[in-house]
């Protein structure tokens, strides 16, 4: 097991690389942030955000919860939605669960931890409005990972419904919302082909993604 002065030197090694690569890199990441994209995704460790995508520190704004929910009460995520589209100005929103997701499969089974199944019950509400797709899938595995799928469209409606994503489009400024899934066992992206770059174009991309 790791000790703190293990990650405090590791921090170091990591600072040290980035100046030898680029003698500027920290002058200009302290002057500004510019990213063009805020990434809404699950707390899980396993998806590290900037890395599976390949960008630098300052390149993505994100925004990380139990099973990649959005939702309309959560100051937290709304807040972090509203800075990246009015601030920040970014250019696309991505949704990006996991397959593999333990919140989703808590959801799934019904499993109590606590605190959390209050969280958990906006993905039963997925569940729920999908349950006849979701009563076609062969085994707990396959309705995990549909769920995990359903989940990703979902949230993107939900991003997509806020008053921030809304007020952008009625000024014109462009922003694309987008829901991705990624998978453990590749390591690889998937679109779930739901990008939605205006108001008119939300229920034709609900319906084709959700087949």
């Amino acid at each position: 097991m790791r000790t703190l002065a293990e990650l405090l030197q590791n921090n170091r090694q990591w600072a040290r690389r980035m100046t030898e690569r680029d003698p500027g890199f920290f002058t200009s990441l302290v002057s500004q942030q510019s990213p063009r994209y805020l990434w809404i995704g699950c707390s899980d460790s396993r998806v590290p955000a900037n890395e599976i995508v390949g960008l630098l520190p300052g390149e993505l704004f994100v925004h990380r919860n139990v099973a990649n929910v959005v939702v309309h009460t959560d100051l937290n995520c709304l807040s972090v939605l509203q800075y990246a589209v009015d601030a920040l100005q970014v250019a696309h929103v991505i949704v990006c669960g996991h397959y593999g997701c333990g919140g989703v499969r808590a959801a799934y089974t019904r499993a109590s931890f606590g605190l959390i199944d209050n969280w958990l019950r906006h993905v039963q509400d997925v569940h729920r409005i999908h349950e006849g797709r979701m009563a076609a899938c062969e085994d707990v595995d396959a309705g995990v990972a549909r769920l995990c799928e359903l989940n990703v469209i979902e949230q993107v409606q939900h991003v997509c419904q806020t008053t921030i994503v809304q007020d952008a489009w009625r000024r014109g400024q462009p922003l694309t919302v987008h829901g991705w899934i990624y998978a453990l066992e590749d390591g690889l992206l998937r679109d779930l082909g739901c990008s939605v770059a205006g108001p008119d174009e939300i229920a034709a991309a609900y319906t084709q993604a959700i087949g």
